[in-house]
């Protein structure tokens, strides 16, 4: 994943776009954006004027503010804003703009303007929310014990070595893509359970290339496939987010097999999904 700057996020930093604020007297208008509708000392957009931009499914991977960045499945990073007329659309509660939390899966509505993405509906389902509004605030007593002692073990250490591997599966992909495959699917899943049942486990999820392409092209490749991945065990697998480590993209570095053959190729198109156990608490 990229880094940004200007917004701390766990595991990474991001950046998200500023919406600039338009204000003016009960006399003015501004007729360079006809836009823009002036009243009192507020300037409100006016919906009906605005095109119609994509439709966005993901996770909210940062918010500040009414600024928000999804996270697709295919590790594309979009930010939105929240406006006034923004529609909030949750399964089993009253939703409000304060329900839009870091780790929620959401599908987002948006309409485009000079300034960037405005969201004019954000949906989302009941379960997800429970599962995203308790790692924010911990409600859960069992929940919150797991997440401090994970977060005990990340203080502690923070090398590769300072873990003992308890199982890797690598999932493969076409040559260019990060697409996952039906088998892939299943093999993440089954990943997931078998983590679940080591203690004190997390995941770290590194992707890699064979080398065709620039080294550039790779290590973005090698990024879209580790989120790829990540997405669909946090998604699909009800993997905890708090329990992933920072992933990484490797590109053709540390190949399983020889690139010189069609075969070597293939095995180094992967993402590696290890299960590890810090080495202070295994055992335990």
């Amino acid at each position: 994943m990229r880094a940004f700057s200007n917004f701390s996020v766990a595991p990474v930093l991001f950046a998200l776009l500023a919406l600039p604020a338009v204000a003016a007297s009960a006399q003015e208008q501004d007729t360079a954006n006809p836009n823009i509708v002036v009243t009192g000392q507020e300037a409100e957009l006016d919906m009906s004027a605005l095109p119609k931009g994509p439709d966005i499914k993901g996770i909210v991977a940062a918010r500040k503010g009414d600024r928000v960045r999804v996270t697709s499945a295919d590790g594309t990073m979009v930010d939105v804003t929240l406006a006034e007329f923004t529609k909030i659309k949750g399964a089993g509660k009253t939703p409000s703009k304060a329900d839009i939390l870091n780790g929620l899966p959401v599908t987002v509505k948006t309409l485009q303007s000079d300034s960037g993405l405005i969201a004019s509906q954000i949906s989302f389902k009941g379960r997800d929310f429970k599962t995203a509004n308790m790692i924010r605030v911990g409600t859960s007593q069992q929940f919150a014990e797991q997440t401090a002692a994970t977060e005990a073990l990340r203080g502690r250490m923070s090398d590769i070595d300072k873990y003992n591997v308890k199982g890797t599966t690598n999932v493969y992909f076409d040559t260019g893509k990060w697409t996952l495959s039906e088998a892939a699917k299943a093999e993440l899943c089954s990943t997931a359970q078998q983590a679940e049942a080591t203690d004190n486990a997390l995941m770290l999820v590194v992707g890699y290339t064979d080398s065709v392409g620039s080294e550039d092209y790779n290590q973005i490749l090698s990024e879209k496939r580790a989120s790829r991945v990540i997405n669909f065990l946090q998604q699909a697998c009800r993997w905890k987010p708090y329990r992933m480590l920072t992933p990484t993209g490797m590109a053709e570095s540390d190949p399983l097999a020889s690139n010189d053959t069609e075969e070597g190729k293939r095995q180094n198109r992967r993402v590696s999904v290890n299960i590890l156990v810090s080495k202070s608490v295994d055992g335990l």
